[in-house]
């Protein structure tokens, strides 16, 4: 793997730190700017729809600058609101600092997965996407917890500026790893935005608003699930948690080894045991050991979702896989709003912190029900209505390609 990837990867940490580690400094801020936690909690809110929105918004608007020069925009502004963040004097400016970051996160992820499969061997794409989210990974196994340690030792501020730092690390990693890459030749938002038009396209981001969506309906409420029906202390959520990067680290391995073998299958095989674990989470959660393990396997599931159907946008998006790319990323945060509302609903109905679990079942067996449309559509009709496409299973190394990379073999 090319050096380019673990700058890549640096950036995700930092990227992966910010979006998470927030929610473990929620008291401290809520206290310091003297607001309540549910006001607090406006800052992951924000922030989620910060990347929903910031995705496709600065993908167009960075359309005519070259994928690495835009790739350290991104980290400048990433850098910038979380400055802002830390120097933030009231809420107020320390949500705008929040919402200036998060517009980054979905066009870095999804313009850096075109840039990180367009570094390697036709046969190595999912692998090397695959490598760059390890940084997002590894930021929930020990940016999350170090932030939180370190916000609570000497200051919530702190964390964001050691952020905002690892930041200028990834910009700077970026500058002088990656290669100079112009702007792809015949890139127009038109083109882009035709790629929509693929059915294939919309499933796939379907089965990532569902699929990862089911991971954060059980996750985002891990905490009251822990304490109050498995039994472990507040001070456990933290290393809970770390069991759940360590998960969402394994899960991304073999979400990257697999996905360029049998991608397909692989949606089968994580969709369908996701929405089993997470039914089974509803009574596993009364055992300490059981739950720990749930905990584990939910990650791994999870995230073992994440190349494949990053891959599968790639592949379907022909010609024009950065918007669609960077749109996913954000279809993955709209997963994450949608699921945390539908388990705070049945909650707030009186079901039990153990409810969103079958929430979370249900929105994992509907993107497994998607991944079966979508392989019988394919088989009736290849192209997917893609003028010139080619079918994935016989070219899924030109996948996403554009203008003169997709003559090259190396890039895609």
């Amino acid at each position: 793997m090319p050096l380019a990837l673990l700058a890549l990867a640096v950036g995700a940490f930092g990227v992966g730190t910010t979006e998470f580690v927030v929610m473990g400094l929620l008291p401290d801020i809520a206290a310091d700017y003297g607001v309540s936690i549910p006001t607090a909690g406006l800052l992951v809110t924000g922030y989620a729809l910060g990347v929903v929105v910031g995705a496709p918004l600065l993908t167009v608007l960075g359309g005519r600058v070259s994928r690495k020069r835009m790739l350290m925009l991104l980290m400048g502004l990433f850098v910038v609101g979380n400055v802002l963040s830390a120097l933030a004097p009231s809420f107020g400016t320390m949500l705008a600092g929040r919402v200036v970051a998060s517009l980054a996160h979905g066009s870095f992820f999804g313009i850096g997965s075109v840039v990180a499969a367009g570094l390697v061997a036709p046969d190595k794409k999912a692998g090397a996407i695959a490598t760059m989210f390890t940084g997002l990974t590894v930021a929930n196994i020990i940016g999350v917890p170090l932030g939180t340690f370190i916000g609570q030792a000497v200051g919530w501020r702190t964390t964001f500026a050691v952020v905002a730092a690892l930041g200028v690390v990834g910009l700077l990693g970026i500058a002088r790893l990656v290669p100079a890459m112009p702007r792809p030749e015949g890139a127009r938002l038109g083109r882009e935005l035709r790629a929509f038009r693929n059915p294939q396209v919309l499933l796939a981001m379907a089965m990532t608003v569902l699929g990862f969506g089911g991971v954060f309906a059980a996750i985002t409420y891990i905490a009251p699930m822990m304490t109050e029906v498995a039994g472990y202390s507040e001070g456990a959520v933290t290393w809970l948690l770390v069991l759940f990067g360590v998960g969402m680290f394994l899960g991304n391995l073999i979400g990257g080894r697999y996905a360029d073998r049998a991608l397909m299958p692989l949606l089968y095989a994580t969709l369908g045991g996701l929405a089993i674990v997470l039914a089974l989470f509803t009574v596993l959660a009364h055992d300490k050991v059981l739950a720990a393990v749930a905990v584990l396997l939910v990650g791994a599931l999870g995230f073992a979702t994440v190349p494949p159907l990053q891959k599968r946008v790639l592949d379907q998006a022909h010609g024009a896989p950065t918007l669609a790319s960077a749109v996913n990323i954000g279809a993955f945060n709209l997963g994450n709003a949608l699921a945390a509302w539908l388990g705070g609903v049945v909650i707030a109905a009186g079901y039990g912190y153990t409810a969103p679990n079958w929430v979370g079942a249900a929105l994992a067996a509907a993107a497994l029900g998607l991944a079966f449309w979508s392989a019988a559509l394919e088989r009736r009709t290849p192209a997917a209505g893609v003028p010139g496409a080619e079918p994935v299973a016989a070219d899924a190394v030109r996948a996403g390609g554009t203008g003169a990379e997709a003559r090259t073999p190396v890039h895609h």
